[in-house]
Order: structure tokens, then sequence, then C-alpha cells
């Protein structure tokens, strides 16, 4: 049956979650919603595979709380209210989101959430977490604090959903994936969803995935064709320039701009905010706190420019986004691929623009390769008084420097002429005339204590 030809009633999902879905204003499912959601109801464990912005956390959300919605309780005692599905999630603002979206869902049930994740004090969340939830969304390091702090248990857990799974082993969390999976009830279901699958992957859903049924509603890898994908070969040094062309466009009303490195984000927040661009910075080395106060002014629209390292090429879920732009490319394409993700979500159209330099090439056809098609390319019209002028006068003022200046003498030590003799090997000089040489202009001193005593003069 086609996602096209059916409603959300056509689902089995409860009057409560479907008045919560008419209150948001969704009457269709996604792809990737029609196929998941009855897979899941029926209990099967679940692979799936679909490209950032097709509606994947409604795909897990809307069957995890129909499922739960029997063990729903007003129930005050933390007991009626024991953890029953675990979302564990890459970066603290895909859990946030992740959760939020839970709460809209379930927000005509009894059913509890909570989001934890690090960079906050852990005894924020430890209140909340004591008083019961049946759902909890986390990232895997905050979520083993409270299990060390045994603010929480995991023992009748039902069901785990591993979201941006791919992330999660690209960030290293396998570890403690591991670790997580040994508190969990061996009796459960499971289900991953990932923008991509590599090996790797693959390796870790045969480790705790049961019979899984496969869902891809694209190409593996695959990015929408919804988005425009633009390459602008250009120079290092040029790149910034090129970048305030492109963000005084009509097209730049908000933009993420992406780049490899923390520094590099923090300097060109900064380099914007002087060209009169409305621009802040995320990225790990900012508190949550500094993070979610820089995404709520980027999304109300007081900030036009977001810089981001990948940390938020993962959940940031902005409506209507127009525009990415990869100030650096990625050197992993799976990267590239969640990066442009940002734009041309359900349904809408973007602009991803890329500016390569001579040195990232490599990467582009790494990204070619993955996505299976080639990026077209436009001409970058950089200015001649900003590019090849400067790159020329710098090259003649130096040649002139160079004819023109004279080249400072060497200055000679006029105390001591023996720094000026050539190295002559040792043995080759006598002895007393060196040490005449060196000793020629001392003036007498005294002889330090340690090395015997003090030498008064008459």
């Amino acid at each position: 049956m086609s996602s096209e030809t059916i409603n959300f009633t056509d689902l089995g999902l409860s009057p409560e979650l479907l008045k919560a879905l008419t209150d948001s204003g969704y009457t269709t499912p996604t792809p990737i919603q029609a196929q998941a959601i009855p897979v899941v109801l029926n209990g099967h464990d679940l692979m799936a595979g679909a490209q950032t912005g097709t509606g994947k956390t409604a795909a897990f959300s809307l069957p995890l709380l129909q499922k739960l919605i029997p063990f729903a309780n007003s129930g005050a005692s933390p007991a009626r209210h024991p953890i029953r599905a675990l979302v564990l999630t890459p970066t603290r603002e895909l859990a946030i989101q992740v959760e939020e979206s839970i709460k809209t869902y379930a927000k005509y049930t009894s059913l509890r959430s909570l989001v934890v994740f690090g960079g906050v004090d852990i005894k924020t969340q430890t209140p909340q977490l004591m008083r019961g939830v049946e759902i909890l969304v986390a990232t895997p390091g905050r979520l083993l604090d409270h299990v060390e702090q045994r603010t929480l248990r995991l023992d009748q857990v039902q069901m785990l959903i591993l979201d941006e799974a791919d992330r999660m082993l690209d960030m290293g969390f396998m570890p403690d994936l591991k670790r997580i999976l040994l508190l969990l009830p061996k009796v459960r279901q499971n289900l991953m969803f990932s923008a991509t699958f590599s090996n790797e992957i693959k390796k870790l859903s045969e480790s705790f995935l049961t019979n899984p049924i496969l869902i891809e509603v694209a190409r593996s890898n695959a990015t929408s064709d919804n988005v425009s994908q633009k390459v602008y070969h250009v120079h290092q040094e040029d790149k910034h320039v090129l970048l305030t062309q492109l963000l005084s466009g009509n097209d730049a009303k908000q933009v993420i701009v992406f780049t490899k490195t923390k520094l590099t984000a923090s300097r060109l927040a900064k380099h914007l905010t002087k060209d009169g661009i409305s621009a802040d910075a995320i990225h790990g080395d900012k508190s949550q706190t500094e993070r979610m106060q820089a995404l709520d002014a980027f999304k109300q629209g007081k900030v036009s420019v977001l810089v981001a390292t990948d940390v938020a090429a993962r959940g940031l879920d902005i409506d209507q986004l127009p525009m990415v732009i990869n100030y650096e490319i990625s050197s992993s394409p799976e990267d590239y691929v969640h990066r442009i993700g940002r734009t041309g979500r359900a349904g809408a159209s973007g602009i991803a623009i890329s500016l390569v330099s001579p040195e990232e090439e490599k990467y582009l056809v790494e990204i070619e390769k993955l996505i299976k098609r080639k990026l077209d390319v436009e001409v970058a019209e950089i200015p001649e008084r900003e590019s090849q002028t400067r790159t020329r006068t710098k090259s003649t003022s130096t040649k002139v420097a160079d004819s023109t200046k004279p080249h400072p003498r060497k200055k000679k030590n006029p105390e001591d002429e023996w720094f000026d003799k050539p190295y002559e090997p040792s043995g080759s000089t006598n002895d007393a005339e060196v040490m005449k040489m060196t000793h020629k202009n001392k003036p007498k001193g005294e002889v330090a204590a340690l090395l015997g005593g003090l030498n008064p003069r008459n």
C-alpha cells in the first residue's frame, strides 16, 4: 500500500495519537512512516534506512507510544512508571528534538517522557528520573552516568531504539553501546534507524537485532532530489569573499554554514558579523546553554547564519531551511549526506553549496562516488582586487623589495673577534691563544662562592 493512498487513520493508531497529529497538521504519513509503523506495531525488529528529513522520528515514536498506551497511568508512585522504552541518540540536539516530538505526540496520554544528556549538571535531571518515566531519550555517555549513580533502572525496557546509528559509530560510542546492551532485558524489541548503511552498521545490526525487517525508502546513502547541489572550485584564501557574496543573495535568508573545526567556526562567525551579516557559531566547546541560545536565535530569525561543526549536522530540525553551505567540505562522505540533509526536509526544496579548494577535491571525488552522481560545478566570481591582484601585488612587491633594498650587513661583535673566526676543529688552536682571545676584554669579577669562595679585591 502506497503512503500516497493512506492516512494516519489507516495505520491503527489510537484516537489520542491521531488527535495530536491533527493538532500538528499531519494527515498523510511519509513513506518511511507508512512502512515502518505497521512493522513495529506487529512486534518485529526493524532496520530502517532513510535520508534525513523524511520523518523517521515519527516513524518510531508513534508505534512506540501506541504499544505503551496500555501501561499509561496517572499514579504518583515511581514504581508505576518504569522505563519501558529507551531511545539513544548521538548528540544532545537530536536527543532534545526527539523527546520534544514524543511529548507532542503523547500529549493526550498519561505517558511520561524525559531527555538526559551531558553538558549540564546531572543533578538537575535526577528528580524527574526518580519520579519515574516510561520513555527515556538519552545520549549514551550521560545514560551510563545515571546508571553509575543508580538514579535509573533499565531492567523493564521493552523497546530499544537507536537513532542515527551510523553517527554513533562515527563518534566512538560502540563501547558505550555494548555496556548499555548488557543492562537491558534480553527479550525486547529493537529498532535501528540510520541515514547511511556501512559495513560497520550491518555488523552492529547483527549483534542486537533479531530477524529484522529491512526498510529503505531511498537508495542507501542517497541525497534528497529536492536539494539542488552546487560546487564552487575556489582557493582557500578566497573562500571568505565568496561566502560573503553568497550570503548577500536573496536565497540566503537563513543558512547553516559548516566548517571542519571549532576554531574556524568561531573565527568565521566573527568575520561575518564584521561584514554586517548576523551570524553565530555552534560547536562542541560551547556550553549547552550557549548552544541552545544560538539555535533559538537562529530559529526565530534573530540570526540569519549559523556557523556549525558536524556536531550540528545531525538533529537540527528547522522548518523550511532554504540553504546549507559547506565552507569546508567534509572529509567523510557520509557527513556530507547528513550536512545537506538539513535542507530539503519533508518535501521542501533546498540548496546545498560546497566551496571546494584544490586540497579538498579528493574528498569531493569520494562524495560523488558515495551518492552516485556528479555535482554541478559553477564558476566563482571573485573580485580581482581580492584574489589575483592580491597575490600578484604580493609577488611583485617581494621582487622589488629584493632588488632595491640593501641587504643588511652582518654585525660584528666589537668585543670579541674570536666569534668572527672560521670554525676550526678541536686541537687546531692553541689553548692559551683561545683563552687569551676569549678573555681579552672580560672585566675581573667575583667568583661564585660555590666555586671556591669570593676573591676580595686589593
